[in-house]
């Protein structure tokens, strides 16, 4: 009993930390104030992050798509922007996060927004693509079959999925963090600009292991690095 209730109190923690940070959030993937890690760590990010964003495009999503943990729309945005998408629907269980999205995609008439906790959230209907960025690493193991289960179950008939997330590299997140010395470690100490800390789910993948995770799950999926900063994938549940 004791693991659960640490487990919930992370879980609530978290959901505290992503609201709070709602304001400061795009500082880390613009690389801008504590995650300025200088000019050419910057640019080594950026080609990446366009590495992401060449996969989703050969990726191809189309119907309609149910984005997980939303955020502040920086990938709402541009999954707005294909002509294949007939409805978008954004969840992240912030409000202050999904408000930033809402005005970033203001002028997207076809995108919903939805607050909600993903690890008590189900679905009303079917998806023919789900997206997720930067989500998965925040799952507890121990959630990670339920959670995916929960995916098998959201996708419609020959629905995909497609995963971003990030790779264990100090050059990734502030100047003023650390990351844990245990590779397998599970949970980190992140803070505000203001100082604020809180203790929240990190789960570093290698794609190897991801994948391998996946297939344990029942899905067949293809995993692959950029390099230093990001790994990105597709997956469908096996039959």
């Amino acid at each position: 009993m004791k693991g659960a209730e640490t487990s919930d109190r992370i879980l609530r923690e978290q959901i505290d930390y992503y609201r709070a940070r709602a304001g400061e959030y795009d500082e880390w993937f613009l690389r801008q104030g504590r995650y300025d890690h200088g000019t050419v760590a910057n640019a080594a990010w950026f080609d990446e992050v366009a590495a992401l964003a060449r996969a989703l495009d050969d990726f191809a999503p189309r119907g309609n798509v149910l984005e997980l943990a939303a955020g502040t729309g920086l990938w709402t945005r541009r999954l707005a922007s294909y002509a294949a998408i007939l409805t978008l629907t954004a969840v992240d269980s912030s409000p202050e996060a999904l408000a930033l999205n809402r005005a970033r995609l203001a002028d997207a008439p076809h995108v919903s927004f939805e607050v909600a906790d993903l690890f008590s959230w189900r679905p009303t209907r079917r998806y023919d693509t789900i997206f997720f960025s930067f989500w998965l690493s925040h799952v507890p193991p121990a959630h990670l079959p339920t959670f995916l289960a929960l995916l098998r179950d959201t996708l419609a008939a020959g629905g995909r999925a497609f995963v971003i997330d990030s790779l264990r590299t100090q050059a990734s997140t502030a100047r003023d963090h650390q990351l844990p010395e245990a590779e397998d470690a599970t949970t980190v100490t992140r803070h505000l600009n203001d100082g604020r800390r809180f203790e929240i789910v990190k789960v570093f993948y290698t794609p190897h292991r991801l994948a391998a995770r996946l297939s344990a799950a029942d899905w067949r999926a293809e995993v692959h690095s950029t390099g230093q900063f990001f790994l990105y994938g597709s997956a469908v549940p096996v039959a």
